[in-house]
């Protein structure tokens, strides 16, 4: 039994709620039964009650065991001192005020369905991929559409406090943020923190001043990822080196802390020299990016914005010293799909809410446009239940994995909460 079950029952009123007596038998009838405290203090605060035709209003505190309230030191709590009723599972000792007067207590055991327990116990004691693996295709399906989208909500809002940090570091700069996090998203996950570390090495006030030039931006990039420290013969790596090294003490520019960049494993359209350019290919070519991000409503909008592709050189390269069958390498529809789903949408999100002016319609209709991401947590859902085929859907399922089922926080989602509760 933990503390936490004691909580769900209380708080959703999983027991049985007429003719309650306290462990010394007098009747107690329920008005309100508190708000749920997550920090600390008592468990549920400002609840009303009726003990013995005498009304109530205060706070209540749960145990597993009465005793418990010594373990914790609550007697020597200011906090506790104006707690009504004391719920646990099993009472095993009286527990009294400050001025010896005993504090009512409910023993819970004897009122909550044999059921619910059952259901409570075989769920975490689960030892499948998810504690609901065998009955998560069972659950209701609007309960689970609904749940799907606080999921997607929770994960914009854990991404927005990421953001805020980074505003402040960027002194309120949006269009700063949004450089650093595009960048990083350029670099996918093997150069994504890589990627990062270069953009946190660039004040974005060097870039606002050099990007009319496609080719100084490029240099720029390339200089502070390393990459043009080497001595090869080739005309566009002199002439970026030079460049570099130009901009590297106008603007006093180090690069100490960027991380080195992988080119292994890789395919060659993901090379970091080719992502690179066509992010200072981005920034040469549109002007305030960050408003024009905020304004589109659709996925087509979107694709035809970040339609770019690299400058001349690398349309015949891969690297800086072998050549190639000339190509033009333009952003995928599909690695706009990643752009928008881990940067532009988490900062639309934010932004608006910043401003008050959030639009959950429009996010939820530009995710839900957008393909199903394709990985092993996704993948192993998708056997367990068909489910629309959305990024909103990957993106609420990685959510629940990772914040919910892997913590076995089942009593926290809508889903064990409903498996909890049915009847056998």
């Amino acid at each position: 039994m933990q503390e936490d079950f004691l909580h769900f029952i209380w708080k959703y009123k999983r027991f049985t709620i007429t003719d309650l007596l306290t462990v010394n038998g007098e009747p107690l009838k329920l008005i309100y039964l508190g708000q749920h405290n997550l920090n600390a203090g008592p468990d549920f605060f400002n609840a009303q009650l009726i003990i013995a035709n005498q009304k109530w209003a205060g706070n209540v505190e749960i145990h597993v065991k009465s005793s418990d309230w010594y373990v914790h030191n609550h007697e020597t709590d200011k906090a506790y001192d104006n707690v009504i009723l004391h719920v646990v599972w099993e009472h095993d000792t009286e527990i009294f005020r400050k001025d010896n007067t005993a504090i009512p207590t409910l023993e819970l055991k004897n009122y909550v369905d044999k059921d619910l327990l059952h259901n409570y116990t075989t769920l975490m004691q689960s030892q499948a991929w998810i504690n609901c693996e065998t009955d998560f295709n069972s659950v209701d399906e609007f309960k689970f559409q609904n749940w799907l989208e606080r999921l997607y909500i929770e994960r914009l809002e854990r991404k927005s406090k990421e953001l805020h940090q980074l505003l402040k570091i960027s002194k309120n700069d949006w269009e700063a943020v949004l450089f650093k996090m595009l960048c990083k998203n350029f670099g996918l996950k093997v150069n994504g923190e890589a990627f990062l570390s270069l953009a946190n090495s660039i004040d974005f006030s060097v870039v606002r001043k050099i990007r009319h030039d496609v080719l100084d931006l490029e240099a720029l990039f390339f200089g502070q990822a390393g990459l043009l420290e080497e001595e090869i013969q080739e005309l566009y790596y002199i002439d970026s080196q030079k460049r570099y090294q130009y901009l590297k003490q106008k603007f006093q520019l180090d690069n100490l802390g960027v991380i080195p960049l992988q080119f292994f494993r890789l395919r060659p359209l993901n090379f970091p020299t080719i992502r690179l350019s066509q992010f200072a290919k981005l920034y040469s070519t549109e002007q305030n990016l960050f408003s024009k991000l905020m304004t589109l409503k659709t996925k087509e909008d979107y694709y035809e914005l970040l339609n770019v592709d690299t400058s001349e050189f690398w349309e015949s390269h891969y690297t800086f010293s072998k050549s190639s069958k000339k190509l033009k390498k333009s952003l995928s529809k599909s690695f706009i799909d990643l752009l928008l789903i881990n940067t532009i949408l988490p900062i639309k999100f934010s932004h608006s809410k910043s401003i008050g002016n959030r639009d959950d319609d429009v996010l939820f209709s530009l995710i839900k446009s957008i393909s199903v991401e394709k990985n092993s947590i996704v993948d192993k859902f998708l056997s367990l239940r068909q489910v629309s085929k959305t990024a909103m859907t990957s993106q609420s399922l990685i959510q629940l994995k990772t914040e919910y089922c892997d913590k076995n926080k089942c009593l926290q989602c809508a889903i064990g909460s409903q498996l909890i509760s049915k009847n056998r």
